[in-house]
């Protein structure tokens, strides 16, 4: 909770990412996709007490045949940051990535054929500006593993798929840049696609995990914490898709009490 007892009140710049989603399993898991970004400025009104939730990322996805996890929302009063998307899953079924912040990669293995990456569902929310991008689709070309990878609050997802020979794996979606800290920093990028006897896609600016590979064996990585990374994409049903990282909200209000530690006062 944010709690505003002073007269007057005051204009806040704000932003809120929510949790990635982590990458799928399988023979091929997709990339995470990315939390969604808010961001602008709003009024803080005094007397008003405004709940904050920092959402989670999406738990490793050690299922063959489901879906990667989402991640959960942040919020700050009426503004709602969505979940990103998990990745999709090549095992038992074949599997498009998730819905969410931004959109999880897509899976194509043994289709003949196209799967869609996730979409994006972040719209503007609140009285903030919103961000997210779809994630990459994936074609059937072969017999060596791929996917698409996460869409980030930059950029789509990569497309990628299976090939006829070793592919390195596709980049996450990039991120986006914000400097309410003071500085630049990239937040909710996605995570990258996996790969077959060639290196896994490296996660996109701004906190996505790098997928995995088979010859190296290579394990994927989770999206970092408090950036809303994707997680990295698992394979081949022994390497693991990886966690999305967890989201944020940063308040800057002009006044060093401002922050999302226990129940802050302005």
């Amino acid at each position: 909770l944010l709690s505003v007892p002073h007269a007057g009140g005051l204009v806040a710049n704000l932003l809120v990412v929510a949790g990635g989603g982590s990458g799928g399993y399988g023979n091929t898991g997709g990339g995470g996709g990315a939390g969604g970004l808010l961001e602008g400025a709003i009024p803080i009104l005094a007397g008003t007490t405004y709940t904050v939730t920092v959402g989670a990322g999406g738990a490793n996805q050690t299922s063959v045949t489901t879906v990667g996890n989402n991640g959960s929302n942040s919020v700050f009063d009426t503004a709602t940051a969505i979940g990103g998307g998990g990745g999709g899953t090549g095992g038992a079924s074949n599997l498009t990535g998730n819905n969410g912040g931004s959109g999880g990669g897509g899976v194509s293995y043994n289709v003949g054929g196209t799967i869609a990456g996730g979409s994006s569902t972040q719209t503007n929310s609140g009285g903030l500006v919103g961000y997210g991008f779809a994630g990459g689709s994936s074609t059937d070309n072969g017999g060596y593993y791929g996917s698409g990878s996460g869409g980030g609050a930059g950029a789509l997802g990569i497309d990628g798929g299976e090939t006829a020979g070793p592919t390195a794996g596709k980049a996450g979606g990039a991120g986006r840049y914000n400097s309410i800290t003071g500085s630049s920093v990239a937040y909710a990028g996605g995570g990258g696609s996996c790969a077959e006897a060639a290196a896994g896609g490296v996660g996109g600016v701004g906190g996505g995990g790098s997928g995995a590979s088979t010859s190296p064996i290579v394990a994927a990585t989770a999206g970092t914490a408090n950036t809303g990374g994707g997680g990295g994409a698992g394979v081949q049903g022994t390497q693991i898709g990886k966690a999305g990282g967890s989201g944020v909200v940063i308040i800057d209000a002009g006044i060093t009490a401002a922050s999302t530690t226990g129940s802050p006062t302005l």
